[in-house]
């Protein structure tokens, strides 16, 4: 992997980890675009990458993630809730998503699922004239639908829009949970990330040089990313994002089925 490879695949892990389009999904589709194989460097390259996006948001988020800590604690309870359904799909089905949805073939119709859900989440907000708080339901609601964004295409953080919006939260609150929700799940793909470089075996090839300027890319461009959502989200605007999927949905399914 070459360093400016490594770059384009930072800027494109840290804009869509945040981004209602994928994570998963694009770098996908860009490592194929690109003629890039797994192996022990994309190991090492995913586990910098998530700690770059993971200090980002928790930049941005330093204060809410300080509000966690305080008593009674029930954003912090909420939100170890809202986790849990994704921790359980995700091991569940890690083997089967890693021996049929590894590769990019299958990717538009997921594309096409996200681009469903943000224009039915933007539909339903605009028409919620009285939004509620977050509660018990909302964290529910966004936990399960955190767990359904496990799969490659599927955005974690358009799913958890759309489950926080058809509970009737107000925006503004599903704004921060869902980025306070991604935390936990950018710590356990770290770890998971960090073991399989360990039972790689040695990393003595490894081009430090391009692992650090993806590292760096990623957490710049995660930076601007969770800034940039953080008001989208508030005023609900995801149709744009929609349309963005629907495009490449059409034009992966033209490449791999046509």
């Amino acid at each position: 992997m070459l360093w400016w490879q490594a770059m384009v695949l930072g800027l494109v892990q840290g804009f869509t980890e945040f981004l209602p389009v994928s994570s998963s999904g694009h770098l996908i589709l860009v490592r194929e675009l690109m003629g890039l194989n797994t192996g022990e460097s994309f190991l090492l390259f995913d586990v910098m990458a998530h700690l770059g996006t993971l200090v980002a948001v928790a930049i941005v988020l330093f204060r809410p993630i300080l509000d966690l800590f305080k008593k009674p604690y029930k954003n912090l309870l909420m939100l170890v809730v809202a986790t849990i359904p994704a921790v359980i799909i995700g091991f569940a089905c890690k083997g089967f998503i890693e021996d049929y949805f590894s590769t990019a073939k299958y990717l538009c119709f997921f594309f096409a699922l996200t681009a469903i859900l943000m224009l039915v989440s933007e539909f339903v907000a605009k028409r919620n004239k009285s939004p509620k708080d977050l509660n018990w339901g909302s964290a529910i609601a966004m936990g399960l639908m955190q767990g359904v964004g496990v799969f490659p295409g599927v955005s974690r953080s358009g799913s958890t829009i759309f489950g926080g919006t058809v509970a009737g939260t107000d925006s503004k609150k599903i704004a921060t949970f869902s980025f306070l929700m991604s935390i936990p799940i950018i710590c356990g793909s770290l770890l998971l990330s960090i073991i399989d470089v360990a039972q790689a075996g040695t990393i003595a090839y490894i081009d430090w040089f391009s692992i650090f300027v993806g590292a760096a890319t990623a957490f710049a461009s995660g930076y601007i990313a969770v800034r940039v959502m953080l008001k989208i989200i508030a005023k609900a605007n995801y149709k744009w994002f929609s349309l963005y999927l629907a495009v490449v949905a059409i034009l992966t399914f033209t490449f791999y089925f046509l």
